[in-house]
């Protein structure tokens, strides 16, 4: 029998940086010099892969729009997301309150063993948002200036702009073939930069963990080390359990689709950012099986309505600052906590620390001190890349359900796909 060669694949890569910057960080615990030199580095890492997101979002949805050129197919195919997206990010949410209501996470923690963190930027942000409502995020969805919201990093407004344009190029015919050439092109050239982009991601990995475990290092995590075990546990049976059981109900095994994706899940993870991965995503599930025109609407799309992980996050943080108050709330004020959730997760998308700004935005309805999220910020980060992970996983598998409920999903490109990284594994 022939011997594997050991290939240093990039998710080896990563995996070596990851631990790098953790004993790197570990070593240098509190020294700052550790955050001048090697923050820059994962700064340029992440403003790279932002630098190409919006180029490939744009260029791969008007392709996969102008395929279609059917408004009627895409608006069914909006609807049956948007739906789809409701119904996970809701089970997400009442699952981590199931979660922290069991195992109280917060209940018997001494707060005075507790290091305060500064979420002064949070709620800066947070008295910004809730100036906006509900409305404001449909009307922000279409943009004004549209060079203004790739600029801002607006997904929604991108979509719109895209979607529309999309079709104004498939309704011109014969004329429209040279933008499609044109925009063909752009996508193969970003894919291409993506690729190069992504040899640099170890070393972008390695500065972010390194920095982020020099100014924390292990003190301040022992005492809140119920909350990280419970939340890492509930995001793997999210995953498992939840997104498996809908894998398993529409005919794919999950564990393939993180095969897959195994190497963005390991840069998601350690950069706790999904926007690093979203080009290698889209590009990934386009060969899994589903149609260019669905991984292109649904992806994006999913960034700003289906951040399962952050979801189910927020559930178990509300209920553990309340735990950790004593204050006992009721069924009713549970439910008020889920439909508050539901829909103030929706319409922050990009904002800065999203997770935490929802948080502010929300424990005030049901009387939960804010201050209380002081306490978790210092490991808001660990968290925070666990629910990267689950956000991740989340939106690829929507782009197969979303493709399998349109019955365009190719079964024996996905089989072909999988046999070709099961070779290379």
């Amino acid at each position: 029998m022939k011997k594997k060669k050991f290939k240093f694949t990039l998710a080896y890569q990563i995996l070596v940086g990851l631990i790098l910057g953790i004993i790197v960080g570990a070593i240098f615990f509190g020294n700052p010099a550790v955050e001048t030199y090697l923050q820059p580095i994962g700064t340029i890492f992440i403003n790279m892969i932002k630098m190409i997101v919006v180029p490939i979002i744009v260029s791969t949805l008007i392709l996969g729009v102008a395929g279609t050129g059917d408004i009627k197919q895409l608006g069914k195919l909006g609807g049956k997301t948007l739906i789809y997206f409701e119904i996970v990010t809701t089970i997400a949410i009442v699952v981590g309150l199931l979660a922290a209501n069991i195992f109280k996470p917060g209940v018997g923690i001494d707060m005075s063993s507790l290091s305060k963190g500064n979420i002064d930027q949070y709620v800066k942000t947070t008295e910004d948002v809730q100036s906006h409502g509900f409305a404001d995020v449909i009307i922000n969805a279409v943009p004004s200036n549209i060079v203004q919201s790739m600029a801002d990093g607006n997904m929604l407004a991108i979509i719109f702009f895209s979607v529309l344009f999309g079709l104004g190029v498939a309704a011109i015919g014969e004329r429209g073939k040279p933008v499609l050439a044109f925009f063909q092109g752009t996508a193969d050239a970003m894919f291409w930069v993506t690729n190069l982009i992504m040899k640099f991601a170890p070393f972008g990995v390695f500065a972010l963990i390194g920095v982020t475990v020099s100014k924390f290092g292990l003190e301040s995590l022992l005492p809140l080390g119920k909350l990280m075990i419970l939340v890492y546990a509930a995001m793997l049976f999210f995953i498992v359990v939840v997104l498996g059981g809908i894998a398993k109900f529409v005919g794919i095994n999950i564990f393939h689709l993180i095969k897959v994706l195994k190497d963005e899940l390991l840069l998601a993870y350690s950069t706790s950012s999904s926007e690093t991965v979203l080009p290698k995503v889209m590009e990934k599930m386009e060969k899994f099986g589903s149609p260019k025109d669905i991984v292109s609407f649904v992806v994006p799309t999913g960034y700003s309505f289906n951040l399962d992980g952050s979801t189910l996050y927020q559930a178990i943080a509300a209920i553990f600052i309340a735990q950790m108050y004593g204050i006992d709330l009721s069924i009713m004020q549970q439910i008020t906590l889920v439909l508050v959730l539901m829909v103030t997760s929706k319409g922050i998308a990009g904002v800065p620390g999203v997770s935490f700004v929802v948080l502010l935005a929300t424990l005030g309805t049901v009387g939960i001190p804010l201050e209380g999220l002081a306490f978790i910020a210092g490991i808001d980060r660990l968290l925070d890349m666990a629910r990267t992970v689950v956000n991740v996983v989340g939106n690829a598998l929507a782009t197969v359900v979303m493709a399998k409920w349109e019955g365009r999903f190719d079964k024996e490109k996905e089989e072909k796909y999988y046999a070709s990284i099961e070779e290379t594994a």
